[in-house]
């Protein structure tokens, strides 16, 4: 399993005909949904294992909160942990999938949103990244309050934590950005 010539990622990022073979269906997959492959799966695809796991959680929280707040809360995720590669994916299908305003975008790095609702469960999943999980029972208030029941509760965790493991994986492995750059250290 080679990496790409000019890849700078300190784990492979494997070029699509040298994937294990258990990885290609769902490599075949997101292309189909994307029209490419981003480097995150490639990297991914290297444990078929884990990116079949990767992929199936997350076609099942797509069944949860709306998009826009799952992007929200992927922003703030990735902005609290200073991973570029999230935050420029995040940025990327913030503006063009869910269609979530610039100044939007920057609130939401900011771990806040203009939509009350929405305002709560992003600064909700920026506390329990900060506190890795020690909230108060105001924060739980705060985010019943908005309008969030136990189970859309337990979904903003699931969403949160599905955005830590990226963000970690790209920050171990340092991967190439192959979206429009953007960096936690600048703005928000």
């Amino acid at each position: 399993m080679t990496r790409n010539e000019n890849s700078m990622s300190r784990l492979s990022i494997l070029a699509l005909d040298v994937a294990p073979e258990a990885s290609k269906p769902v490599l075949d997959a997101v292309h189909k949904q994307l029209g490419v492959v981003p480097n995150m799966y490639r990297l991914l695809a290297q444990s078929p294992t884990t990116l079949q796991g990767f992929t199936s959680n997350g076609a099942a929280l797509t069944k949860t909160l709306d998009v826009k707040t799952r992007e929200r809360i992927a922003l703030a995720v990735a902005q609290v942990n200073g991973c570029d590669y999230c935050l420029s994916a995040h940025t990327y299908l913030g503006l063009n999938l869910a269609r979530i305003s610039p100044e939007e975008i920057a609130l939401n790095r900011k771990g806040a949103s203009s939509d009350v609702k929405a305002n709560a469960a992003v600064q909700f999943a920026a506390k329990v990244v900060r506190e890795r999980g020690h909230v108060t029972d105001a924060d739980i208030k705060a985010v019943r309050d908005a309008g969030y029941s136990d189970c859309q509760i337990v979904e903003i965790v699931a969403v949160t934590a599905e955005n830590v493991f990226t963000n970690l994986l790209n920050l171990v492995a340092e991967t190439d950005i192959d979206f429009p750059v953007v960096h936690a250290a600048e703005g928000a």
